[in-house]
């Protein structure tokens, strides 16, 4: 069998990372880890291809060369999944379509020959087993959650990490809380699952052995959900094996903000190398934070918090929505005064959605309140909201130019410089580049400070931190770059509400 892998083209929303990717010369954020497992899981005779349409175009050719296709996407993917769809219609293929859109929402997708569901490790191997005895059905699901102790290796040999930001791993699956607008839960679980420690000390091996990225994600749910284990076993073999083989790597991952009452995970994890954390703030509204369950967030001084990953040595970067039902005029300004006075250098704010599978879709369905089918656009909401939506649409807007625009962003940088120290655990890692990413490196850096027309907030960031900060000089670079990466969404987010006006 010859069997194409496609992996639809991410939204141009900041986690795609689009403008920032092409900027230092890179075609994507990340690879398709999700696909790449379960091309791994194929089995070993078949022909592979994999085309990441973030990377390449898909071409007639491709699809008429598979004797099938199996697509993978996630909510963020629909619009890309529909042309797909469409263009491999026109050429009869035969589709096999998984991923947390499918799972979620798989009536809504005409033209899909076999929807492989939840959890692949579970429900692929039956439709395999069906397809080669020539009874292969149109819906395959389960209910149960996979051993991911058994997940196979991703098969990084279908990609060029060339093409990409940076590498990306999985330790674990589900997450413990019950945020209701979040459907980790319901496709994961609440007791995170985890791959044994020497596979993902093997996969860091091979990141490694490639020598194409010095950052990698680790793609969890929240990497803390089972601290005893994470405490006991991967942080301590993660320590082991920087100090055995100093490969240069940098960790970013997904957490809560209770890593913050934990001093032993946070020099745990800075000795282990993990320097960026992505949290779910969601908003300094407690009302708003106990209408959600994020319970986490509640009983705690946020911005003491923040500040103390700061001065440890983490980057915080993290996620704000605005548009629940107990915001009011008020929590805009508060939300951009809290943002700005974080110092949280990357923050990406949100208008409450309702994805489908979640707590907060079966409120809004029993209250009559879904306005549309889900939507990832950062500005626009499947939710008739509390306020009205000219209110709502008029307080984003109000956030988002008061913190993403470079008068406002670099001031917040300079403040997080101001306030960050490195961290003092771990091995001492000296950056290594290839002459590629010197390259490009180098050219971001002159169109950044002479070229882009809002070069003299980058020139002014390198040269107060020079002055004032020179240990953390890379920084300015890197947060400058990530800044033009904002300022572009920012345009974005303009141009879309506009358009809906």
């Amino acid at each position: 069998m010859k069997i194409l892998l496609l992996y639809p083209e991410m939204y141009d929303s900041f986690y795609a990372f689009r403008h920032l990717a092409s900027l230092i010369g890179k075609k994507a954020a990340f690879p398709p880890l999700g696909l790449l497992t379960v091309a791994a899981m194929l089995p070993q005779n078949w022909e592979r291809r994999l085309i990441d349409l973030n990377v390449k175009p898909l071409s007639d050719s491709d699809i008429e060369w598979a004797d099938l296709v199996f697509l993978s996407a996630m909510n963020v993917q629909e619009e890309s999944v529909r042309q797909i769809i469409r263009q491999c219609k026109r050429k009869n293929a035969t589709i096999i379509a998984g991923g947390p859109l499918f799972t979620h929402e798989h009536e809504r997708f005409d033209g899909i020959d076999h929807f492989v569901l939840n959890e692949a490790e579970i429900t692929l191997p039956q439709f395999l087993a069906d397809l080669e005895s020539g009874r292969a059905k149109p819906i395959y699901k389960t209910l149960e959650f996979a051993d991911v102790s058994k997940t196979p290796f991703p098969q990084m040999e279908l990609i060029n990490m060339k093409d990409y930001m940076y590498a990306i791993i999985q330790y674990s699956r589900g997450c413990p809380y019950l945020c209701d607008f979040c459907d980790v839960t319901t496709l994961y679980g609440r007791k995170p699952r985890t791959k044994s420690v020497e596979q993902i000390i093997a996969e860091l091996d091979l990141i490694h052995k490639a020598g194409e990225t010095q950052l990698v994600l680790f793609a969890d749910d929240n990497l803390i959900g089972n601290k005893k284990i994470l405490k006991s076993e991967l942080l301590p073999a993660l320590i082991e094996w920087q100090y055995k083989t100093n490969p240069g790597l940098y960790f970013m991952t997904q957490l809560t903000i209770n890593l913050a009452d934990d001093d032993e995970m946070m020099r745990l994890m800075l000795e282990a190398k993990f320097r960026n954390v992505f949290i779910g703030i969601e908003t300094p509204q407690e009302d708003s934070l106990k209408v959600s369950l994020k319970n986490q967030n509640l009983k705690r001084d946020l911005l003491s918090n923040i500040h103390k990953l700061h001065q440890a040595g983490f980057t915080v970067m993290a996620g704000f929505i605005v548009g629940f039902d107990t915001d009011t005029d008020d929590s805009f300004k508060n939300m951009v005064n809290f943002i700005q006075e974080s110092a949280i250098p990357i923050p990406i704010v949100n208008v409450l959605k309702a994805p489908p599978g979640t707590a907060l879709f079966d409120r809004m369905k029993r209250e009559n309140r879904l306005s549309r089918h889900f939507t990832f656009s950062e500005g626009e909401t499947n939710i008739i909201p509390m306020m009205g939506a000219e209110r709502l649409k008029s307080g984003f807007l109000h956030v988002v130019s008061s913190i993403y625009p470079p008068e406002h962003s670099y001031k917040r940088v300079k403040r997080f410089i101001e306030t960050h120290e490195f961290p003092k655990y771990g091995i001492k890692t000296k950056e290594k580049y290839t002459m590629s990413q010197l390259y490009h490196i180098i050219k971001a850096i002159i169109k950044l400070a002479v070229y882009d027309k809002d070069s003299k907030y980058y020139r002014d960031l390198l040269l107060w931190t020079y002055k004032n900060k020179r240990r953390h000089f890379s920084l300015a670079l890197m947060y400058g770059m990530m800044l033009y990466q904002l300022r572009e969404n920012h345009k974005q987010i303009v141009t879309t509400l506009s358009k809906s006006a």
